[in-house]
């Protein structure tokens, strides 16, 4: 049966000289089948050893293409060290083609004239462990194999570089003298330091071979020390007194209101950890600060270094001494390590500024003045949330304003009582809920309906301009599938919700009221998301585009109309990041501002994406305005010329806008109108003649309006 491989060799034979060019011959491999087929060559030098590291030839291509009958592949062979180390002569190299698809092969006899050398080739220096993990005080032993592939004998020295002298018990040199293709094998002996003189690391070391009047070598290693020992934690005293002299009970020394900490770390380790400590309060004493001087220190083995730990604590005007205790954690940047006693406990007595016997004086007349006032309104106007704030609104006019918080509580404000101290803001509340308030939405029309979005997945809707304290409908699709985002239409006819489990709602609240409907388990419409939702808002004139924001930062529009959905280009968020907020400017319905956790802000023109199957435009973004910190909230006015913003660093902003969308120039870094210590989760924003006003709720669980004047930007 005729073979269906047919070869022609470029050359019959070939030439090659030891640590001289690489020596090429070519091979050309013809499909003769009536099929597709690849084809492999293996070279095969008689007598030679295969020895692990050694590549005497190379291939161009290792395996060809599969070739229609017909075809051929050219391979081109590049001898590049000899078969035979230290051979010189001639030799026969049999070529074998073969081919898995054929399931034949063919073979070709080639010889190879290797010449006589008069150059040293680099040995190779190869070391059986790469990689040592020890402890201190280890004696270590280090193997080391030098080949010879040259066709001379060589005189090889090898170095140990990368550690110190001290450490190799033998020197740091070993002479060896290798035949021709030969191989030789040693050991270095290294002794490792106590653990004070050998800090924890990786060690890298290198091992040079030089030939005498020939090439360098050389093979790299690390050396890992362990770590071992621990680090010794006390603090100095254990207890103290503020103010620390027993006089000054009776003297008004009203400017101490801190106390100092020493603590130390004894290191008998051969760590250099980074320290610090956790201070944790006893659950349900009164309110301190501290502050960590400095915040960590790194200490050295065999060191012992020194924190302040410095207790801020206003003391009381009145009452007796007052007795605090903290936890005192210590920690390490290196996790591996034993801290020793690592918690202690520190106590701090603290004096009232006012000695007893001045205390019974004033508290009589603080009775007499409070009998005397009593005629005084016994209202307190300072009602409010006692729980996180998460939700506001201003109304239509801006002179009504609604907020939902973790305390279960709607409340109704009255906007000039927050401007005016005469005015009591507080307009009651709504009762208790039962769940957590996630979202609070007026509805467009006469703002006389309030839609609320719960913790247990409920939606709840209110009539303001009736009794407001019970629900005239509710919506229920599934229990415990928090409601993140409300969105109604423009008519008012709809109402959108965002759901933790990814679900978009939309319910028709117009039938529900005039069917007189109280409960309502069925949407008009569902879509659902592979991630939560936080956050919805309508855009474009049609009034049909939903956009939809939430976890791993996914943007999506859907047109429920034609129950469309596209995914607009976001930067890219993990499970922890989240588009928090949407808004779009009721005059100006293409443009649209998002906010995510990342501390992003952005601005989108929608002009062209909404009606087309086009990328939508992004007009400006900035990361900075709440110092890189998760921004929560984003409001845009009616006419899209001011922007506010919410985050976790406690401000709130206001951008004033171009004319084009973007941020202006002149208001690049923003306008800070407040500022708190918690963060912020939700604002408003409102223009009124010439005034700019901003509503604001955050964690510190109360409810601001902020004013400043317009800015003169064109934008109108």
């Amino acid at each position: 049966m005729a073979n269906s491989i047919s070869t022609t060799i470029s050359e019959q034979v070939i030439k090659f000289k030891p640590g001289g060019a690489p020596a090429s011959f070519n091979i050309t491999v013809t499909n003769d089948s009536d099929r597709f087929a690849a084809f492999q060559l293996e070279i095969i030098a008689a007598g030679a050893e295969v020895i692990p590291g050694l590549r005497w030839y190379s291939l161009s291509p290792e395996v060809s293409a599969k070739k229609p009958p017909g075809d051929s592949t050219r391979f081109t062979t590049m001898i590049t060290d000899s078969p035979v180390p230290g051979f010189t002569g001639i030799m026969n190299l049999t070529v074998r083609i073969f081919s898995l698809e054929l399931g034949e092969e063919t073979r070709e006899v080639v010889r190879l004239v290797i010449e006589q050398s008069k150059e040293l080739t680099p040995v190779k220096l190869t070391l059986p462990v790469a990689q040592f993990q020890v402890f201190p005080s280890y004696l270590l032993e280090i193997p080391v194999s030098v080949y010879n592939p040259s066709q001379l004998t060589a005189n090889v020295v090898l170095s140990f570089l990368g550690v110190g002298m001290k450490w190799l018990v033998d020197g740091s040199e070993r002479r060896l003298q290798i035949p021709p293709g030969g191989k030789a094998e040693t050991t270095f002996s290294c002794q490792l330091p106590i653990p004070s003189q050998v800090p924890s690391q990786a060690y890298p070391f290198t091992i040079e071979a030089n030939l005498i009047d020939g090439p360098l070598s050389s093979a790299t290693g690390i050396i890992r020390v362990l770590p071992k020992g621990f680090v010794e934690f006390s603090c100095i005293p254990e207890e103290q007194q503020m103010p620390p002299s027993a006089s000054a009970w009776w003297v008004l020394k009203w400017k101490c209101h801190s106390a100092i900490y020493i603590l130390k770390f004894d290191n008998a380790s051969n760590f250099k950890p980074d320290v610090t400590v956790q201070v944790q309060p006893e659950a349900g004493q009164r309110k301190s600060t501290w502050e960590l001087i400095p915040e960590k220190a790194q200490v050295s083995p065999g060191e012992t270094t020194e924190l302040q730990l410095v207790i801020n604590k206003r003391r009381h005007w009145w009452g007796g001494s007052k007795k605090l205790q903290f936890e005192v954690k210590a920690s390490a940047s290196e996790t591996d390590i034993d801290i020793r006693n690592d918690t202690q406990f520190l106590k701090l007595n603290v004096l009232p500024v006012l000695p007893i016997w001045m205390q019974l004086l004033i508290g009589a007349g603080l009775l007499a003045l409070a009998w005397a006032c009593s005629w005084l309104n016994p209202d307190n106007p300072f009602f409010g949330h006692n729980a996180p704030v998460t939700s506001v609104q201003f109304n239509g006019m801006g002179d009504k304003v609604v907020s939902g918080g973790n305390d279960n509580k709607i409340i109704k404000w009255d906007s000039g009582g927050f401007l005016n101290p005469l005015i009591n803001q507080f307009q009651g509340n709504l009762g208790d809920l039962g769940k957590a308030v996630r979202v609070v939405r007026y509805r467009p029309v006469d703002n006389n309906l309030l839609a609320a979005g719960l913790e247990n997945g409920e939606i709840r809707l209110f009539n303001l301009a009736g009794d407001g304290n019970k629900p005239i409908d509710s919506f229920l699709f599934r229990k415990d599938d928090r409601v993140f985002a409300l969105e109604f239409t423009k008519d008012s006819r709809f109402l959108f919700s965002g759901h933790g489990s990814g679900l978009v709602l939309q319910w028709d609240v117009q039938s529900n009221l005039e069917n007189n409907v109280s409960v309502n388990n069925s949407p008009f419409k569902q879509k659902k998301f592979d991630f939560a939702v936080y956050a919805l808002a309508l855009a474009g004139k049609a009034n049909k585009s939903l956009m939809i924001g939430g976890r791993f930062n996914q943007l999506r529009m859907w047109d429920f109309a034609a129950d469309k959905v596209r995914s607009l280009p976001y930067q890219e968020g993990s499970k922890d990041d989240y588009i928090q907020s949407l808004t779009v400017a009721a005059y100006k319905p293409n443009l649209m501002a998002t906010a995510d956790t990342q501390g992003y802000i952005t601005l989108w023109n929608l002009d062209k994406c909404l009606s087309k199957d086009v990328k939508c435009t992004i007009v400006d973004r900035w990361g900075n305005g709440h110092g890189n910190k998760p921004v929560r909230s984003v409001a845009l006015n009616r006419n899209g010329c001011y922007l506010a913003s919410g985050g976790d660093d406690g401000r709130v902003m206001l951008w004033p806008l171009s004319v084009g969308g973007k941020r202006h120039p002149q208001f690049a870094n923003g306008q800070e109108l407040a500022k708190s210590k918690k963060r912020i989760n939700s604002v408003d924003l409102k223009r009124q003649g010439k005034d700019v006003f901003v509503l604001s709720g955050g964690d510190d669980k109360q409810v601001r309006i902020n004013t400043t004047l317009q800015s003169d930007t064109g934008c109108k």
